[in-house]
Parts: C-alpha cells; sequence; structure tokens
C-alpha cells in the first residue's frame, strides 16, 4: 500500500488552495506533452460504472474559437442585463474569460451515448455520468496546476452554438470550456473574493449533521 506522508500532505493542501480559476494568460505556449499528460492524469478519474464518459476536444481552428468567442459575449451581456444598478456595474468590472488570451482551449464533453459501463449506477441517477465528467475536469485541473499551468472554467457560453461551430456527436453533452496557459499572475485568493463580488464561505457551514 502507498503511504502518503505528512510533507505529501501539506504539499497536497497547497494545491488545493493554490487552484484558481484563472482568466488572465501568458503567451507562451503549452507543450504538447505536458498537456497530454495532464489529459492523462485526469483519465484516472472514477466515473459511474467505469464508464469514462469524458470527450476532450482541443480548439486551434481560429474560425470555430470566434464562434465561441461571440457566443461568450453574447452571454455575458445578457448576464449584466439581468442585475441591477451597483451590481451590474461590480459584474462589468470583471473579467469572466481569458478566451481570448489562452493558448490553448480545451472543450470536455460527457457522452451520452457511451456503452461502456453498460449502465452500471446510471438507472436511478443518469446525471452520473456528467458528474463524472465534472471529476475528471477537476483532476485535469489540480494536475494542470501541479506543473504550473492556469486552468479558466467559462460557463457563460451557450452550449449547443459550442456543440454546433465544434461539430461533435449528438449524443456529447458540453459539461466544460476550458481555457489552459501559464498564468500571467498569481493569487492566492480567488479573484471574486479579490475584486469584492463573493467571499469565501466557511467549510464548517457545509456540513448538516441529522
Amino acid at each position: 500500500m502507498v503511504q502518503f506522508d505528512t510533507g505529501f500532505r501539506q504539499t497536497l493542501a497547497d494545491l488545493f488552495a493554490w487552484r484558481r480559476d484563472v482568466r488572465r494568460f501568458r503567451a507562451d505556449p503549452v507543450d504538447d506533452a505536458l498537456l497530454r499528460h495532464c489529459l492523462d492524469l485526469a483519465c484516472l478519474s472514477p466515473s459511474v460504472g467505469n464508464s469514462q464518459p469524458w470527450r476532450f476536444v482541443r480548439v486551434g481552428d481560429a474560425a470555430r474559437r470566434a464562434a465561441v468567442v461571440r457566443s461568450f459575449e453574447r452571454c455575458n451581456a445578457a448576464a449584466a442585463a439581468g442585475y441591477a444598478a451597483e451590481r451590474r456595474e461590480a459584474y462589468l468590472r470583471l473579467k469572466l474569460s481569458g478566451l481570448r488570451d489562452a493558448p490553448v482551449h480545451l472543450a470536455v464533453f460527457c457522452d451520452e451515448g457511451a456503452e461502456t459501463g453498460y449502465g452500471l449506477g446510471r438507472v436511478t441517477m443518469p446525471e452520473m455520468l456528467r458528474y463524472s465528467v465534472v471529476g475528471a475536469v477537476q483532476t485535469f485541473w489540480l494536475a494542470a496546476r501541479a506543473h504550473g499551468l492556469g486552468v479558466g472554467w467559462v460557463s457563460i457560453i451557450e452550449p449547443e452554438t459550442v456543440s454546433t461551430a465544434l461539430d461533435v456527436p449528438r449524443t456529447w453533452h458540453l459539461v466544460a470550456y476550458l481555457c489552459v496557459g501559464f498564468p500571467l499572475e498569481e493569487h492566492a485568493d480567488p479573484e471574486l473574493v479579490r475584486h469584492g463580488w463573493q467571499d469565501r464561505i466557511a467549510a464548517a457551514a457545509d456540513l448538516v449533521e441529522r
């Protein structure tokens, strides 16, 4: 059995703390071997029925990227309009994506037509397929951070528009659109905390006793 010592556990805690949602990237390219290594680690994630339903799409085509950027801009404007007064102004001051800066765009899909796993564990909770993909995204995020890469998860986009732009199979459902690259700056605190949008909530507050 593998033993993890105190030093490793502290380093792991530091990795969790320094996993940031990055929106500002350097222009330096990401080595393909490094990206693939992080993806290999992501594929070690648990999945319902061992179905491994994650599908990663690296988006390098300029026209496809532009379609994603336009989707973000539409959704971002609509989201801003949904807030009132001061909160809208605060929203508009936030940088909510690194789509124009990140050297790597990575779309992550759930293949809901996957036959792997033979349906185990998803008859009563079919959403477990998508949850499995979320787990893989988190593993990728931590692996990337451990190698000095930053990751930003862009959710202010239209899933159908992105799926159409990337021409993926109809059984693939968009779970995450990630910007990946080397961070332009490093911060120990989340950007939304730093800019006054939302403070962290004490972990103990999330525990309900029954």
